[in-house]
């Protein structure tokens, strides 16, 4: 593909609304893409400071407990990454794997789509399958809590 019409289509790109484009010309392909700025975010003008002993309080209602984790009799397997939990390779599949089943090490456990890339998350321990953590099609943290398998 020629410069010249790539730096047209930047300029097209440039002058309308049109955030992407992908042009093809027989096995050549290129695509231009126009990243936005989110808004940058400012202070309130009536923002009050919290005394040191209310925010001290608040801190400590606002953590999360880790009781619920050392809970869990087991191995846990943790989340790699962000992204969304799937518990099927599709809509309307059958699940890779239900509570109380046997897993071996490697088997696939669940899918985690971050970025249109769907990784499978695979067990590293063998055992028996004694709690599924988190909700198909919910959204996932890093380091989250997903399985626990037991010996």
């Amino acid at each position: 593909m020629d410069i010249r019409k790539i730096k047209k289509l930047i300029d097209i790109i440039n002058e309308s609304g049109i955030s992407e484009i992908e042009v093809r010309e027989g096995e050549a392909s290129v695509r231009i893409s126009r990243q936005t700025v989110p808004p940058a975010y400012s202070m309130p003008t009536n923002f009050m400071p919290m005394p040191a002993a209310e925010g001290a309080k608040v801190a400590e209602s606002l953590e999360t407990p880790k009781a619920s984790e050392s809970v869990l009799k087991g191995h846990v397997i943790h989340s790699p990454m962000v992204g969304t939990f799937y518990t099927a390779p599709s809509p309307g599949a059958k699940a890779f794997i239900e509570i109380g089943q046997q897993v071996a090490a490697g088997d696939t456990l669940c899918i985690i789509e971050a970025m249109k890339m769907f990784n499978q998350i695979e067990a590293d321990k063998a055992g028996k399958l004694t709690a599924i953590l988190a909700e198909n099609g919910q959204p996932v943290e890093f380091d989250q809590p997903l399985f626990v398998i037991e010996e």
